[in-house]
């Protein structure tokens, strides 16, 4: 039985360090896609030299590796963040950000995917309360269909050679 999937693990957090802590456990996980869902990215501390080293350690585990990435304001990221716009430069290829149309602006959840295996979710994405779900393909699955339907409602927001860097 030890070739089976894993039992599910669910891990709350609720503050800051807790869920930088969650964070950092789904980036090490061994998958494919990464999908984010996020109003701005500033909660994911997306200029952390610590943090981009842990996307581009995900991107550089395999030439398969992509990450999508949906946001409902940009400003936070093209301006705030310049290693995390150096690696979209360098990863240009892999990494793809929209940005939501003004009709579905009004989601309040944040959340992360990675392939259909594993999930972080924070059900008002203003607060630093949620969930981390390991292993539970049945509501990762259900994320990133949701996950889809969001990309669907979007357009592309940030490119590697936005203005300002």
């Amino acid at each position: 039985m030890s070739d089976q999937t894993p039992e599910p693990d669910y891990q709350r957090f609720d503050g800051e360090a807790e869920f930088q802590q969650a964070v950092d456990r789904l980036l090490v996980q061994p998958g494919r896609e990464l999908r984010i869902f996020d109003p701005d990215l500033a909660a994911l501390r997306t200029n952390s030299p610590a943090r981009v080293a842990q996307l581009e350690q995900f991107l550089r585990g395999s030439r398969t590796r992509r990450i999508q990435i949906v946001v409902h304001r940009t400003e936070h990221l093209t301006r705030h963040c310049p290693r995390m716009m150096g690696l979209l430069k360098l990863f240009n290829h892999a990494i793809q950000i929209n940005q939501t149309h003004e009709e579905i602006r009004g989601l309040q959840d944040a959340f992360m995917v990675l392939d259909a295996a594993h999930y972080l979710r924070r059900p008002v994405a203003e607060f630093l309360r949620g969930a981390l779900g390991m292993h539970d393909e049945t509501e990762a699955l259900g994320m990133r269909s949701r996950f889809l339907e969001i990309w669907a409602a979007s357009y592309p927001g940030v490119s590697s050679t936005t203005a300002g860097l």
